[in-house]
């Protein structure tokens, strides 16, 4: 059966899974969601047995429809492949009695890989379906790792430019390094003087100006991307938490049909609602716990169903979570409002106008499988520790503020999953300064040899490929201006 998608914002806007890759957001500027959350159609028992790719495969085919068994493969297959440093892609790992979801061992050593290795074939695959003769245009904000894993996806990709924006200041070093040292004759990155929510704003702002797209269209271009916005990206990422039930099942960590409790580390919301479409499928989870950092607006909202985006913007130690526009919530604010656009975009446009809105009781109570909690920037450093001390093993800051959430603010009955969204190595300084304070004072490139030691675990090539790498990319811009820029990197 085909699956269409709708835009949160008008539901009589109706396109084909490529034709919604393709375009990124919605004209309107909703975001595409499926018409129906589909079932899985095999069962616990024949996942078990499957390997990444053959699950990947499994879930993603029920998404998206107008891709035939041969385009979803080869992009599978291509997506999954030596890129990553080990052959089950996303390794589950216990420690102690937590089980931690190592989503990191893909080319850019962080969560991002696992879909935006597959987007470019998705893309490319989508825009020969639909006969598309413009060069596709990624636009793209990113809070750290979607930047550099999107630009590594595409770099080269012919038909395709991608032009990235990140907050200046708001990155770490090693963030920084991997995305201005990034090798492709259609690369470009961009430094904004501001945070990841003025990227992120700027970029939707520019996906919904007629008169730009106008004069892309005229020059040869169309605007597509690369965030969690694009369906071409939430739908891998579903395949994850999928494997990871298999695999508990397959290990007889679990018995089939048991339910399992769910912690993501949470910022665009992208992740964690994979995880409510998996859900939605029929794996048995039973709680999805949503880890916010000091940035806690998602927190603050599943408490009181009032999202404020009207509050202090803290840099934490875990900055992709430092965010208080979470984009991927608008999915998930559209299915509890039973699907209705008007008023899922009454209040989108309530937070554009007022930074802030408040959904119904009604609403709330169809938020009953999420709930929140947050770490401190000490929690986050002190489970670091904690967790290091008990077990040996090192964790990333990210990470952290999800294992503080699942073990010392939420402990259910149930087995609990913790998505593990980065290698400690891309935070280096921060990991190495919860572990031991001495290191305080310590040159972030200087503890890379130390994690090393400490961690038991070889270097990552991401890593030491940024070591003697060249800075290529330099261009900075006010966050008024990053329409200007894009319209000069173009020669518009």
């Amino acid at each position: 059966m085909d699956l269409y998608y709708k835009s949160t914002r008008d539901s009589n806007v109706y396109v084909t899974a490529s034709e919604a890759i393709l375009a990124g957001l919605a004209p309107d500027g909703g975001l595409f969601v499926p018409e129906q959350i589909p079932a899985l159609s095999v069962s616990l028992g024949e996942l078990k047995k499957m390997n990444y790719q053959e699950t990947a495969y499994a879930v993603m085919k029920q998404f998206l429809t107008d891709f035939t068994e041969e385009e979803l493969k080869e992009c599978i297959a291509k997506a999954y492949d030596v890129k990553f440093d080990t052959e089950s892609i996303a390794p589950l790992v216990k420690v102690d009695n937590t089980y931690y979801l190592e989503l990191f061992h893909g080319a850019t050593i962080a969560f991002k890989d696992m879909a935006l290795s597959i987007l470019p074939h998705l893309l490319t695959a989508a825009a020969k379906k639909n006969q598309a003769d413009h060069e596709i245009v990624i636009l793209t904000a990113t809070s750290g790792d979607t930047g550099k894993a999107a630009m590594a996806g595409f770099a080269d990709v012919e038909g395709t430019r991608i032009i990235v924006f990140y907050p200046k200041d708001g990155v770490s070093k090693v963030q920084q390094l991997q995305m201005t040292t990034q090798k492709g004759k259609n690369v470009d990155v961009v430094a904004i003087h501001g945070n990841f929510d003025h990227a992120q704003s700027g970029v939707k702002a520019m996906f919904e100006d007629k008169e730009l797209a106008k004069e892309l269209n005229e020059k040869g271009y169309q605007f597509s991307s690369a965030n969690s916005i694009n369906i071409g990206r939430l739908i891998p990422q579903v395949a994850y938490y999928v494997y990871a039930y298999a695999k508990l099942l397959e290990n007889d960590e679990i018995e089939e049909g048991e339910k399992v409790d769910i912690v993501v580390p949470t910022g665009n919301f992208g992740n964690i609602l994979a995880a409510y479409y998996a859900k939605r499928m029929g794996l048995p989870i039973n709680k999805l716990v949503c880890a916010s950092n000091e940035n806690k607006v998602l927190f603050d909202f599943l408490q009181t169903g009032v999202y404020d985006k009207n509050r202090r913007f803290v840099l934490t130690s875990s900055p992709s979570m430092d965010i208080l526009i979470s984009s991927n919530l608008e999915r998930l604010i559209y299915l509890i409002a039973g699907e209705d656009s008007e008023k899922t975009k009454a209040l989108m446009e309530a937070l554009k106008q007022n930074g802030k809105y408040e959904i119904s009781d009604h609403m709330r109570e169809k938020l009953s499988d999420i709930i929140g909690g947050y770490a401190t920037e000490e929690q986050t450093a002190d489970e670091i520790k904690r967790v290091y001390e008990k077990t040996g093993y090192v964790m990333d800051t990210h990470t952290a503020v999800a294992s503080y959430v699942c073990n010392k603010v939420y402990r259910g009955d149930k087995k609990c999953i913790v998505a593990s969204t980065a290698s400690p190595y891309k935070f280096v300084k921060s990991v190495m300064t919860a572990i031991d304070k001495k290191y305080v004072d310590t040159d972030e490139f200087a503890l890379l040899e130390t994690l090393r030691d400490v961690s038991g675990t070889q270097m990552p090539q991401a890593i030491k490929d940024i070591l003697d790498a060249e800075v290529i990319h330099r261009t900075e811009c006010d966050v008024d201006k990053m329409k200007e820029t894009v319209k000069n990197i173009l020669s518009l």
